[in-house]
């Protein structure tokens, strides 16, 4: 008598990606520092450094405040120049261009996308003072993208530090193509008209001022509901490595940033530490994304508790950070996961 018919599923390992985010917009997990540079000696400096130290920093080449007025053009030539060097390994190199209210930011748009615009990871938008102005600038990017022939999307970081932008923040974070909101803490202080104090620019006021404490707050939260990176603004301590990592761990611990501007190499590490998960939740992390994936992605026990995909979110996100900030990760999660 013929045996019946059984059916066997094939051993097929489904990555995370393809699975636990199904039907959603993936988070973002992007390195840990965004590293501006206004010069060509800084970004090639800054080049240097990733080399060295792998791509756990983003560069951002400036073409805002970098440019010297008159020389708007030439300095965008020679960012996307730099970007387009054998010195950018990782393709981790950005641009910041004028704001949308300066004669030159199609310009800069123009030049950037058109030397560099399959190798950008992302181009920031600075001073916007409501979700209509940083539409405008998204919508020139898209045209002239296809205007070049450019197949992708090229994602886009919008810095909040106008009084518009925050009031409108949850309406930006929307935005289709919005990769990452940037806190720009110098100019919304000073758009206070000296109500708030200078030392909310520095520690510990930056923490604790109140309506600076706000704004953080409102945009860490517009961020994460929209699938967003909130990215905090730089520390002014340049040498003093603790007030550095003590910044860059509030911002995360205290605010919920999973990103820090950097504008001094001496800043890049202790922000890349402070913002790297913790080693032992990376380790559970491990070992319940590799039961997962045994199971393909169903119910599993670990140490007697039960996991499933909402879990498996939490610790893939985790693990996939830990990853991007240079942290040690076990080889089988190494070989399943990032081979």
């Amino acid at each position: 008598m013929p045996r019946p018919f059984s059916f066997i599923r094939p051993n097929i390992m489904r990555h995370p990606k393809a699975v636990l985010f199904a039907g959603e917009k993936p988070f973002p997990i992007l390195p840990a520092v965004d590293h501006y540079a206004g010069s060509e000696k800084l970004m090639r400096k800054a080049l240097q450094l990733q080399k060295e130290l792998g791509p756990i920093f983003d560069i951002t080449c400036d073409c805002e405040d970098g440019a010297h007025a008159g020389a708007e053009r030439e300095h965008a030539e020679m960012a996307a120049s730099v970007i387009m060097s054998e010195d950018n390994r990782f393709n981790r190199v950005g641009a910041r261009v004028h704001d949308v209210s300066h004669p030159h930011w199609r310009q800069d748009m123009e030049i950037l996308v058109g030397i560099a615009g399959n190798r950008l990871p992302f181009i920031t938008l600075p001073k916007p003072c409501s979700a209509g102005d940083v539409q405008v600038q998204i919508e020139a990017l898209r045209a002239i993208e296809r205007h070049l022939n450019i197949e992708r999307q090229i994602p886009v970081h919008v810095l909040i530090e106008t009084h518009g932008a925050l009031r409108e923040v949850w309406e930006i974070a929307a935005l289709p193509g919005v990769e990452s909101l940037d806190f720009g803490l110098m100019d919304f202080v000073s758009g206070h008209h000296g109500a708030i104090p200078g030392s909310a620019m520095k520690s510990p006021g930056q923490f604790e001022h109140p309506l600076v404490a706000r704004a953080k707050c409102e945009i860490t939260a517009a961020a994460l509901a929209c699938g967003v990176v909130p990215s905090h603004n730089v520390t002014t301590e340049l040498k003093d490595i603790e007030i550095i990592r003590s910044d860059a761990r509030r911002a995360r611990n205290e605010f919920g940033y999973l990103r820090m501007w950097s504008i001094h190499p001496n800043q890049i590490m202790p922000i890349v530490e402070a913002m790297r998960p913790d080693f032992s939740e990376v380790q559970s992390a491990t070992e319940i994304l590799i039961a997962a994936q045994d199971k393909d992605w169903g119910p599993i026990q670990h140490n007697g508790k039960l996991h499933d995909r909402a879990s498996y979110r939490y610790y893939w996100e985790l693990l996939d950070r830990a990853h991007v900030t240079g942290m040690a990760v076990p080889d089988e999660a190494k070989s399943r996961f990032f081979g």
